[in-house]
């Protein structure tokens, strides 16, 4: 089926509301007739529509094609759409693929920018009257996407492999959109899922609907979805999933782990996943998509049509510990939540901010700079969590463990595990860069810290003075 007009119409809305400024200029875009038969019908489009693959790695470079025999200067892959393309981001893929030899799953979307593009260029082109083709204006849309993994991709098609860094990139307009974007070529979740369970073993599924076009058509999964602009965080996604498909409100959810899937343009798709416990009656809820809702056990789960990462999710979840006797107990193994903190001390003063009172845990509170572990070491979550919350840069040898904090907040609650780490050395001054999470960031004197503050923040930084390496809070 060929791109529709409106799928172009919404992609320039929603990119014109990043850039305003550039309304004059697509303007003609924008105002063409939504009605045609799509992106490969020029009649009725004041130009032609073609799609590039913006392809970042960690160091922050792009790839780029270069033909020496065809002269030219090294560019994007991609190329006009076709009527097999069902959206302009799968055009720019199958681009990337035919140039590059690169396959979609070596791929991810940002976080940032999702499936819409990071520019849209105007070319004016001549008119060519040998092939009866007037003066015209294309319209280029530049999807941005990161490297699956940190290896450097080869290549493998008919054009020749470059990196440029930002600063060497030939278009003006992406060059300045690539500096000013703060893209680092990291890989980061941009779906979330729920794994739903009743504390006796037993799991939620959903069985999705059997037709084209959605993920795992007609298997059983997880409920969830992909992070919409409006949400601020990937917890208000899965939360905002569970209304919406299910009318499901879990009172707590939790980080469990960070997967990856397959998405329908054949993308890998890293999918944060949150535990939660409900027990109630699946069959109660008012479903708003796919076929049903049912709990199941690990036992039952091989028999289904269950995609197997999901299987191997579930059971890595009921995993059972053996008892001090080597039998196993009975009981399932429970997660704990890994959390890092930065302790950063200046002059006797210790660095804290005041979270939005709006906030998922400990709003309108004193808190450390602090983040969840996700598939990352311990300090690695730190150096990144003190770069995208405060603005910091801290090299991971500047960085020692100073205290450790093991805390349950009461009966049922799932413990946590609170890694304060110490950086001697750090660049840069703290700014709020999540002003959705932390309003302010301020110096403490570590002997009259501010009121309120999270209790095992203040029982940490009394462990740190006092030369403890350890606390235990809220077990009895």
């Amino acid at each position: 089926m060929p791109i529709a007009r409106s799928h172009i119409r919404e992609l320039v809305t929603a990119y014109l509301e990043r850039h305003p400024g550039e309304r004059e200029l697509l303007a003609p875009l924008w105002e063409a007739p939504a009605a045609g038969h799509g992106a490969t019908d020029r009649a009725g489009l004041p130009g032609d529509v073609t799609c590039s693959a913006v392809v970042i790695d960690r160091a922050r470079r792009v790839l780029h094609v270069h033909r020496p025999a065809s002269g030219g200067t090294p560019r994007a892959p991609g190329g006009h759409a076709q009527a097999s393309d069902r959206t302009l981001l799968e055009a720019a893929l199958r681009g990337l693929r035919e140039e590059a030899g690169i396959p979609p799953g070596a791929l991810c979307v940002t976080a940032e920018y999702l499936s819409g593009p990071l520019d849209i260029a105007v070319h004016a082109v001549e008119a060519n009257p040998a092939e009866s083709r007037p003066a015209h204006q294309r319209y280029d849309f530049r999807f941005v996407f990161c490297l699956a993994d940190a290896e450097e991709v080869a290549a493998s098609g008919s054009g020749s492999l470059w990196w440029l860094p930002f600063d060497q990139v030939g278009s003006p307009t992406l060059r300045a959109k690539l500096l000013a974007s703060g893209l680092d070529g990291g890989v980061e979740p941009v779906n979330a899922s729920a794994l739903i369970h009743d504390g006796r073993g037993r799991y939620l599924l959903h069985l999705r609907d059997d037709v084209p076009g959605i993920w795992e058509p007609g298997s059983w999964a997880l409920l969830g979805g992909g992070r919409e602009p409006q949400d601020a965080s990937l917890e208000e996604t899965v939360r905002r999933e569970l209304r919406e498909e299910a009318g499901l409100e879990p009172a707590v959810l939790e980080p469990l782990a960070v997967e990856s899937a397959t998405g329908t343009d054949g993308l890998t798709v890293p999918v944060r996943v949150f535990a939660g416990r409900w027990t109630g009656d699946p069959a109660a809820l008012p479903l708003a998509e796919g076929v049903m809702l049912a709990w199941f056990d690990p036992g039952t789960m091989p028999r289904l049509r269950l995609s197997p990462g999901t299987l191997d999710l579930v059971r890595r979840h009921a995993a059972r510990r053996p008892s001090a006797s080597g039998r196993e107990s009975g009981a399932p193994a429970v997660p704990h939540v890994v959390g890092v903190h930065l302790y950063l001390e200046r002059d006797g003063r210790v660095l804290l901010g005041l979270r939005h009172p709006d906030s998922a845990y400990a709003g309108s509170t004193h808190h450390f700079l602090a983040g969840h572990c996700e598939r990352e070491s311990a300090v690695s979550c730190l150096v990144r969590e003190a770069r995208e919350e405060a603005g910091l840069v801290i090299d991971p040898a500047e960085v020692e463990l100073a205290h450790l904090v093991h805390v349950v907040d009461g009966p049922g609650a799932q413990p946590r595990m609170q890694l304060v780490f110490r950086a001697r050395r750090w660049q840069g001054s703290p700014e709020v860069r999540e002003p959705d999470r932390c309003l302010s960031w301020g110096w403490w004197p570590a002997d009259a810290l501010p009121d309120p503050i999270v209790p095992y923040a203040r029982a940490a930084v009394e462990g740190i003075r006092a030369g403890r390496p350890y606390t235990e809070l809220g077990w009895a």
